[in-house]
C-alpha cells in the first residue's frame, strides 16, 4: 500500500475534481506486476492504469488470481469511465486491498459487497489514515459541500507578517518560497483579501517548473468589502486574468459555498491577519501551514489579528527549508 500511496501522489494537483488514487498489482507468486495512478479527471482510474501497464509487458493470464492494492475503494458505478469493479471481476483478480472507503455515502461499501459476491477476497483499512489524508480535499467537498481550506502564512518568530521598513518584502528565504509553489500546485484556488491585493499586488501564479507543466493555473479569489480594487493589479491584467474571481461584500462561508459549485475542492488562503482571524473564528480553516523565519522584531502586522480565539493543531509536522522552518497541522480531521 505504501507503493500505491507513492503512485497516488503523482496525481496531486492534476486530478481535480477527482481525488488522487494509486494502485499496485501483485501476482499470485508475490511479484509486483505493475503500478498505476489516476493522471487527470476523465482519464483511466488508477486500477485501469495499472492493469493496462501490466498488459504492456505480460499476458492477460498474469492477472488471474492477482492481488491489487488501491488507496481508495474502487468505483462501482459508471461515470466518464467504466466501473473499476467490473474490470477487477473481468480479469479474475482473487483479492482486492484498499486503504479507505469512498466518502460518498451513495457509493461507500458498494465495491466490497459487489466483489465479495463475485468470490473476490476484500481487505480494507490498510494505511487508512494516510489514504484518507490524500483525498481530504475530495472528502470535504462531498461530505460538507465546502472546499478544504488551507491557511498559509510566513512570519517572524514574534508573530509578525511584515518586516520593518528597509528590510524588503520577503520574510522567508528562497527555499521556503519554492515550497509555497508546491502548495499552490496542489490546490484549485488561492484566496486573498482586498487589503493584500492593494498592499502587495501579488501574481498568485505557479512559477518555475510548475508553470511549465500541464497543470492549470489556480483560480485567484479576491474577497473585498469595499470593492475598491486597483484595476492595474496583476491578477486583472496578466494572461490568467480570466481565472480571477471577485467576491464583493460576501462572507467567507458564502464564498467557499460558491467555489464548491465551481468544482473547486481546495483553497489556499494567503491572506492577512484579519481574514485569517475571521476564518479561524468561524471554524472554516481545515489546515494551517506556517513558515517561521529566524527573525525577531518584525513589522506592525500580526499573523492573526485577534486575541479572542484559540485553536489546537493535530498531526503536527515540521520541516526545515534553509534557515526557515515550516510548521503544519490539521484543525479538522480528513
Amino acid at each position: 500500500m505504501k507503493l500505491a500511496l507513492k503512485q497516488a501522489k503523482k496525481g496531486l494537483g492534476l486530478t481535480s475534481p477527482n481525488p488522487p488514487v494509486g494502485a499496485v498489482i501483485v501476482s499470485s507468486e508475490g511479484v509486483i506486476l505493475a503500478k498505476g495512478y489516476h493522471h487527470r479527471a476523465g482519464a483511466n482510474h488508477a486500477e485501469i492504469d495499472a492493469i493496462e501497464n501490466c498488459l504492456k509487458k505480460n499476458s492477460v493470464k498474469k492477472l488471474i488470481n492477482a492481488t491489487i492494492f488501491v488507496t481508495l475503494e474502487p468505483c462501482s458505478t459508471c461515470g466518464k469511465t467504466p466501473a473499476c469493479t467490473d474490470s477487477l471481476v473481468q480479469y479474475q483478480f482473487s483479492r482486492v486491498v484498499y486503504g479507505c472507503c469512498d466518502p460518498n455515502p451513495k457509493h461507500r461499501g458498494r465495491a466490497k459487497s459487489l466483489l465479495l459476491n463475485k468470490g473476490i477476497d476484500v481487505t480494507t483499512g490498510v494505511l487508512e489514515y494516510d489514504c484518507a489524508l490524500l483525498i481530504r480535499f475530495f472528502t470535504k467537498t462531498i461530505t460538507k459541500e465546502l472546499p478544504w481550506l488551507i491557511a498559509k502564512s510566513a512570519m517572524t518568530l514574534d508573530g509578525c507578517t511584515t518586516l520593518p521598513n528597509g528590510m524588503g518584502p520577503w520574510i522567508t528565504g528562497t527555499e521556503a518560497l519554492n515550497d509555497v509553489q508546491v502548495l499552490r500546485s496542489q490546490v484549485d484556488a488561492i484566496l486573498i483579501g482586498g487589503n493584500t491585493l492593494r498592499a502587495d499586488n501579488p501574481r498568485l501564479t505557479l512559477r518555475g517548473r510548475y508553470a511549465q507543466s500541464d497543470r492549470l493555473q489556480p483560480w485567484r479569489i479576491i474577497s473585498t468589502r469595499s470593492g475598491d480594487l486597483p484595476n492595474n493589479s496583476h491578477v486583472f491584467t496578466d494572461q490568467y486574468s480570466d481565472r480571477t474571481l471577485i467576491f464583493h461584500n460576501k462572507s467567507l462561508r458564502q464564498i467557499l459555498k460558491s467555489l464548491t459549485k465551481r468544482n473547486i475542492h481546495s483553497v489556499l488562503m494567503e491572506s492577512g491577519g484579519k481574514l485569517l482571524a475571521n476564518a479561524l473564528k468561524n471554524d472554516l480553516v481545515d489546515e494551517l501551514i506556517l513558515y517561521y523565519a529566524p527573525i525577531i522584531g518584525g513589522g506592525p502586522t500580526q499573523a492573526v489579528q485577534s486575541h479572542s480565539l484559540s485553536r489546537r493543531l493535530k498531526h503536527i509536522q515540521s520541516k526545515r527549508f534553509g534557515d526557515d522552518i515550516r510548521l503544519s497541522g490539521l484543525i479538522h480531521e480528513p
